[in-house]
């Protein structure tokens, strides 16, 4: 049986580490292959795809104010 360990959970607010205003966006399902899991995310009726190094759980104040 496999095991599917992901870093963020289905529901989990998330940020962009390279988002300038650091908007929350929610995790609202992720695609799994051999190697790599992609999260898919969602901020308002958009949508994006993403690798898990690219996500944090804590907003960055310092992005968020210096632009």
């Amino acid at each position: 049986m496999m095991v599917i360990d992901t870093k963020f959970d289905i529901g989990e607010t998330v940020y962009l580490k390279t988002d300038n205003s650091q908007s929350p966006r929610i995790v609202f399902s992720y695609t799994v292959f051999r190697n790599e899991i992609i999260y898919r995310l969602c901020f308002g009726t958009t949508t994006s795809e993403h690798y898990d190094f690219e996500l944090s759980r804590e907003k960055d104040t310092i992005i968020a104010t210096t632009n």
